[in-house]
């Protein structure tokens, strides 16, 4: 399994060529390295609703004639916008052609803005994504929570994306006990320096995770790790 940051929250999950990207927010975003032109994938899975992770998905499914997976709400929203999704739910687990996707718990909100109007996106989600025999954890916006002591206890999770950016998500300290809580053996950390008020060092972070036994990888957009 191959994985690519595109900065913010964005990453790039491939492995014997299927290519999913995972909020996608890469025009609005002046540190994604890439624009929305240049993406091919098989799908866009969400998170959330929230700009800053919705960002270029509509673009993206109809450059490249691929599903919008994410929960329900959201997925209707995406339909009606012209686009195939295909509407899920926490907890609810579906098999596509050379990959799978679960969705689990998050802690925060979920909404898209339209003019002066705020539209109801369902609940945000965290994901996991398998492919082959390898596991990705995408945490989504999240405070920490208890139940992630399930995932790790029911999944076997390779590598996960967790926010550090605090102020909106879970920040630095929360997130090396999630890192354990999960049972992941490698963290990216996102969420974090796209705006002021997330302004954090992950060089730092994975240091510090590096003491509690799990590898982080303070990649940059555009680098990569192989798992």
């Amino acid at each position: 399994m191959k994985i690519t940051y595109y900065g913010h929250s964005c990453v790039l999950v491939e492995q014997n060529g299927v290519r999913i990207i995972i909020d996608p927010f890469l025009s609005g975003n002046s540190n994604s390295g890439i624009s929305p032109e240049d993406i091919q994938v098989d799908a866009v899975v969400l998170t959330h609703g929230h700009s800053d992770h919705f960002g270029d998905t509509i673009q993206i499914a109809k450059n490249n004639d691929c599903p919008v997976i994410a929960v329900y709400e959201l997925a209707v929203y995406c339909a009606n916008q012209g686009v195939k999704s295909q509407g899920m739910n926490i907890g609810g687990s579906l098999s596509f052609d050379g990959f799978k996707v679960k969705f689990t718990q998050a802690f925060h909100s979920s909404s898209i803005s339209v003019g002066d109007t705020w539209i109801y996106a369902g609940q945000p989600a965290g994901i996991l994504l398998t492919m082959g025999d390898k596991t990705f954890y995408h945490a989504g916006d999240t405070c920490l929570f208890g139940d992630m002591r399930l995932l790790g206890e029911m999944n076997s999770i390779d590598c996960a994306a967790l926010p550090i950016g605090d102020v909106l998500t879970m920040g630095p300290d929360d997130a090396l006990l999630a890192a354990q809580w999960i049972r992941t053996k490698i963290v990216i950390p996102v969420h974090y320096d796209t705006f002021p008020d997330i302004e954090q060092d992950p060089g730092l972070f994975c240091d510090r995770l590096k003491q509690t036994g799990v590898e982080g990888y303070p990649l940059k957009p555009g680098e990569s790790i192989e798992i």
